[in-house]
């Protein structure tokens, strides 16, 4: 639910999905920030080195901006701690 309200309009999550304003999101758990093919990303995404995981994906939710300095992600976070957690095991399990 969270997704869907509140990242469906910029992300998608299945295999080969399209980039909208932001990347599509597969496989990308595990993997370094920044590396979707197609996707025209910031440098300070590309150059931040964050491996995306429970621990970096719940930090970076609460305040994108303020985790990764310099990225175009135009999202104001997910302050809740329990709305960040369910959002990540939906991601797990979505874009594998």
């Amino acid at each position: 639910k969270v997704f869907k309200t509140k990242c469906s309009q910029c992300h998608t999550v299945e295999a080969g999905g399209a980039h909208k304003q932001g990347p599509n999101l597969h496989g990308f758990f595990g993997a370094q920030s920044g590396q979707a093919s197609g996707y025209s990303y910031t440098a300070a995404n590309k150059e931040s080195g964050v491996i995306w995981g429970d621990t970096s994906l719940f930090d970076y939710l609460e305040n994108p901006k303020k985790y990764i300095k310099g990225t175009k992600m135009v999202f104001a976070g997910i302050k809740k701690p329990d709305e960040r957690k369910n959002l990540i095991a939906y991601l797990k399990n979505s874009t594998k």
